[in-house]
């Protein structure tokens, strides 16, 4: 509903000072990678947390490990031990008495023990993504370097639901993932019925863009109607821009290359001036002044929103002027919509062409005035008809 617009949404995603991401790996189980990970945790004096998510077999596990690191203190904890049983046994290794935790999923949430920094779960796959996050989240709560293992079964055996899973918990290692773990868990599960019970629906058929798009109109609809206002129900594809600009984040303002290609995603599904705004404020605070190519990828984006509201199909550079594709420009009273464009600007029958010298920042400016003088002329003054004309348009193709 938050990313509908139904209900307002906020995202803390600033981390507390000094913390580190997590080191992750999620591959097939291996006694040698278990022990060697169990072993460096102890060598520097830590505590690890083994999630085994079976009481039936939880003990036989326990002989498993007391064989495999027999010089380690290790105790079991799960929802089934009687109460005054189970709170010796946190106590303990609270205060550091036991070394290795063996617990089923009962520690994902509510746990904050800062030298417990190595995780290992087993079974991976049979996790949901939410419960892998929470998980993860209960190692690296200090200043120390955590490390998470996500041990599964063969590969070839796990359902595509499960490798999607385990490939993201994989790749959104990075601090402040939860909200990007959120939404691919929702893609993958796929989104159901807003105000109902069902906890799947019919996102996969048509994709999660489309299905997000389709539901943020209608929210909007329902919303202009109660205003009292009409709101056309349709899905623009978004205008094609090739300006001669360079518009791109520089490795040494965002280093992190799978940061970078968070923004950039993030930054294609801006579709309004003021989230591009919010977008050029928190680059400025995370990352220091904008340089260039930054600010000229946000120049692009504010032009994306613009040709959208205007009903811009593409803008391009092309012998030396800059060429508007406007479909249905062949409906438009086009000599009235020049003398609106003001000088400078001609209009034919497909595009609208304005000449600039494009070694300056001016055309920047009259590009953006163009586009907002259009979205004016197009909601206030073009109104075509279903017979091909314009309402009000009293000039003839002679005349003109």
């Amino acid at each position: 509903m938050g990313l509908t617009g139904a209900r307002d949404i906020s995202i803390i995603d600033t981390a507390p000072s000094e913390r580190l991401p997590v080191q992750v790996y999620v591959g097939e189980a291996d006694d040698t990678l278990l022990r060697r990970a169990i072993l460096r945790e102890l060598d520097r004096g830590g505590q690890v947390f083994f999630v085994h998510n079976r009481v039936q077999s939880i003990y036989i596990v326990r002989n498993l490990l007391n064989n495999l690191i027999p010089e380690a203190s290790l105790a079991v904890a799960h929802g089934q031990m009687g109460e005054r049983e189970l709170e010796q046994v946190m106590t303990d290794f609270v205060e550091g008495e036991i070394q290795v935790l063996l617990s089923t999923s009962i520690i994902e949430s509510g746990l904050d023990i800062p030298n417990a920094n190595t995780l290992i779960v087993d079974r991976a796959e049979m996790f949901g993504l939410a419960q892998l996050y929470q998980l993860r989240g209960r190692v690296g709560r200090g200043t120390r370097r955590a490390y998470a293992y996500f041990f599964h079964g063969p590969w070839n055996s796990l359902t595509t639901e499960a490798q999607q899973r385990l490939e993201t918990i994989a790749e959104e290692t990075q601090l402040g993932a939860g909200y990007n773990i959120a939404m691919r868990d929702l893609e993958i599960r796929g989104a159901g019925e807003l105000l109902g019970a069902e906890q799947s629906g019919h996102i996969g058929s048509i994709g999660f863009d489309l299905y997000t798009k389709m539901l943020a109109q209608a929210v909007r609809q329902r919303k202009a109607a109660r205003d009292g206002k009409t709101v056309v129900m349709d899905l623009p594809e978004p205008a094609t821009i090739d300006l001669p600009l360079a518009a791109y984040i520089p490795p040494d303002y965002v280093p992190d290359a799978s940061l970078r290609l968070r923004l950039y995603r993030r930054m294609a599904g801006l579709d309004s001036l003021d989230e591009v705004d919010d977008m050029a404020e928190e680059l400025a605070d995370r990352f220091g002044p904008i340089p260039d190519p930054v600010d000229n990828l946000l120049y692009q984006l504010r032009v994306k929103v613009l040709a959208m509201r205007a009903g811009v199909a593409s803008i391009t550079v092309e012998s030396g002027q800059i060429r508007l594709r406007v479909p249905g420009l062949e409906q438009a009273p086009r000599y009235r919509l020049q003398r609106y464009l003001g000088n400078g600007v001609r209009v034919s029958k497909k595009a609208i062409w304005f000449g600039r010298d494009l070694s300056t920042g001016e055309w920047k400016v009259a590009l953006v005035r163009v586009l907002e003088r259009l979205e004016s002329y197009r909601y206030e003054v073009w109104q075509p008809s279903s017979e091909g004309r314009s309402e009000g348009d009293g000039v003839s193709e002679e005349e003109e």
